[in-house]
């Protein structure tokens, strides 16, 4: 029986499997995914104050739908002999699908690394707030004034104080100047405090140090600096770009038997420009990639990835959020409007489970024009 195999339990994962299994209607086709871990996690909702809520048990989703969970890890791709190494054991497919996702860059020679907290597993945010749980008036300090940190630093400015550190002299500086008065007015609003055009170069027990040689007061440090996907990728292609991602094709194809998804493929989008490492883009990916491995066995017509205008929702806390459409980022909605669209999409994100035909469903429907909400559309 030929056989689908897939690499990774996030967003592109899943919805890569869900596509496969589309595709593969009432065909004689095996479909296989590969991951540690028995749920999905709803990354993206990491920073929110009960971790333990962003997760989705990953029976609930591939089993209605005829998908085997592998729970393992995979260290080896051959392309050349078609078969993938999990756990030590080899696993032979026809077409593969590479969705293994990113990880958190972490500093190098940082001394006190060990003592970073980040939200960037669910293991990590249930770390951080474990460790903050039940102090009082906290001092934090976030690294990182990215999409991740700006996040992170107004959910923790609800229980203490915030210092939030950028080498950037902009807070914000790859979201480009659009929602920037926005989010500098959420920032004040809430007392975070900034340190720009600085790092942290030590974390001690209860501080850090600055580039300037301050220190500061800090029950906790969050590192948030950068992504960069999984090293799986090395394995299929020597042309990887900046973020480690391998290139592929409108159909998603990386080589003749491997597809590539979400945060490991750097997938053409609109306007010239590759896209992005988010869900918005991980979820369509998987569809896509899944759909294209299956009817590519089956002889079925393939489908082009054709992704829904770019957009960005980000939420400042107790200040509101943010919502901006196109590359440049132009703000449609902010402060409490902002929030409740960022709200609906953090609903949206968490998939059906138990039900086969909405899962399928769902898995056909790959152009989601964002936001989705009657009202806004005919605003």
């Amino acid at each position: 029986m030929a056989h689908v195999v897939i690499i990774g339990g996030g967003f592109a994962g899943v919805w890569s499997a869900a596509g496969a299994a589309l595709a593969r209607a009432d065909a004689d086709l095996r479909i296989t995914l590969i991951a540690p871990n028995e749920h999905l996690v709803l990354r993206p909702r990491l920073y929110e104050p009960e971790p333990d809520l962003a997760k989705v048990e990953l029976s609930r989703f591939l089993g209605p739908i005829g998908v085997e969970h592998v729970r393992a890890t995979v260290s080896t791709i051959d392309t050349g002999r078609r078969v993938v190494v999990a756990d030590g054991v080899e696993i032979g497919y026809d077409r593969l699908v590479l969705a293994a996702g990113s990880r958190l860059v972490q500093p190098r020679g940082l001394p006190g690394a060990e003592r970073l907290f980040d939200i960037d597993t669910l293991d990590g945010a249930r770390r951080l707030t474990g460790h903050l749980r039940g102090i009082e008036d906290y001092s934090a300090v976030v690294v990182g004034a990215g999409f991740v940190g700006l996040e992170a630093a107004t959910a923790l400015a609800a229980r203490g104080r915030v210092l939030l550190v950028d080498r950037s002299e902009v807070v914000g500086h790859q979201l480009g100047p659009g929602p920037r008065a926005h989010i500098e007015a959420a920032l004040d609003e809430l007392g975070v405090q900034r340190r720009l055009s600085t790092t942290v170069t030590e974390v001690g027990d209860g501080y850090a140090v600055l580039s300037d040689g301050t220190e500061v007061a800090a029950d906790a440090v969050v590192w948030s600096v950068g992504l960069r996907a999984s090293e799986l990728t090395r394995q299929v292609s020597g042309a990887l770009d900046h973020l480690g991602r391998v290139p592929v094709d409108r159909r998603l194809r990386a080589l003749p038997e491997v597809f590539a998804a979400g945060d490991t493929a750097a997938a053409p989008s609109d306007a010239g420009r590759t896209v992005m490492q988010a869900c918005q883009h991980a979820t369509p990916l998987g569809k896509v990639a899944g759909y294209n491995a299956a009817a590519d066995l089956l002889g079925r017509p393939l489908r082009d990835f054709t992704p829904a205008p770019y957009v960005t929702c980000l939420d400042l806390g107790g200040a509101g959020g943010v919502f901006t459409r196109g590359w440049d980022r132009k703000v449609m909605a902010s402060g409490a409007a902002g929030a409740d669209i960022k709200r609906r999409i953090n609903e949206y994100i968490h998939p059906p489970v138990d039900d086969a035909e909405r899962i399928l469903a769902a898995a056909d429907q790959v152009y989601q024009a964002l936001p989705f909400f009657p009202r806004e559309e005919a605003a």
